[in-house]
């Protein structure tokens, strides 16, 4: 997707999108805010909340902000015309095993559409440390994935009908400065031992926000994306360098008879599926390099 390039009065370059100089993010928070930045000075953005105390910020930042609730379908209304390029980075509900939330926007966005669905990789379910690309087929298994596999079920259904372009992108654990476990290390909570432990999967914040941007502009329609780094790390593994980078104890070691009744349901379920994420594709089709091409890396940044 080229940016036409143009010179103001006073003769400085600006870049005007051919096709809509807007973009409108749906689900501004941590991820959104990072993304703004990037965009701002090339388009207009316009920024969906469901809380009025965000509007300030978003402002701030340099976006339009607008209060819609996905949960109710008469508030979106207004907002079906207002852009031809979107990042949707809403979650679904918290409960049931559908994504009313994209349904809900999906039923008024009628008109064609560039639009980035953010995924999880919790929707290839449990992989056994298998090394998988975005070929693999899903097996969800928890309610939490298969809420993520109807949502993208129905932008595929939604990119059919309207003749718009989809992008999927599969993210695992992010991390950051304030993305951390610092509480669970701080409490103690126990990790597995390393001969039961499970694979898991990083991307640093910012470089997640910079590959959303890359798969707006440059991804080819229909296509899924893995958002992971070059990492390779068991979770447990994981925590220890976390904890080695900030002066924790390192998380107790356990075998996973012992672990049930010590974690909570959702951290069971993490633990319960292992999988290595290729990333091939961004860096092939996308020519996408990381900031932080490795979880090591990201933590030097982190004082």
């Amino acid at each position: 997707m080229i940016l036409h390039r143009e010179r103001n009065q006073r003769g400085k370059k600006i870049i005007r999108h051919p096709l809509c100089a807007r973009v409108l993010i749906v689900g501004c928070g941590d991820i959104g805010m990072r993304i703004l930045p990037l965009l701002k000075a090339h388009f207009s953005i316009i920024a969906i909340t469901r809380r009025f105390v965000h509007k300030g910020e978003i402002r701030s930042a340099g976006a339009l902000p607008l209060v819609a609730d996905l949960d109710q379908p008469d508030t979106l209304a207004r907002i079906a015309q207002l852009s031809s390029l979107i990042i949707y980075l809403a979650p679904p509900p918290s409960e049931g095993i559908l994504d009313t939330r994209s349904r809900h926007l999906a039923a008024v966005l009628s008109h064609r559409c560039r639009l980035v669905y953010v995924s999880t990789s919790g929707v290839y379910g449990d992989c056994g440390g298998a090394v998988i690309d975005e070929t693999r087929k899903i097996n969800p298994q928890n309610a939490r994935s298969i809420r993520r596999a109807d949502a993208e079920k129905v932008w595929r259904k939604w990119a059919q009908r309207t003749h718009s372009r989809l992008s999927i992108v599969r993210v695992p654990g992010i991390y950051a400065s304030n993305r951390l476990p610092i509480d669970r290390l701080k409490q103690g909570i126990p990790a597995l031992l390393q001969e039961e432990d499970v694979y898991t999967n990083h991307i640093h914040a910012d470089d997640l926000a910079r590959l959303l941007v890359a798969v707006l502009l440059h991804g080819s329609p229909n296509r899924v994306y893995h958002s992971v780094d070059d990492s390779s790390l068991l979770m447990g593994d994981y925590f220890d360098v976390v904890a080695d980078k900030l002066g924790l104890p390192k998380a107790p070691r356990l075998p996973r008879a012992e672990l049930l009744s010590k974690v909570s349901p959702m951290m069971l379920s993490f633990m319960s599926e292992s999988r290595r994420m290729r990333n091939c594709r961004i860096k092939r089709e996308l020519g996408f390099q990381f900031l932080y091409p490795a979880v090591a890396n990201g933590l030097c940044e982190i004082s």
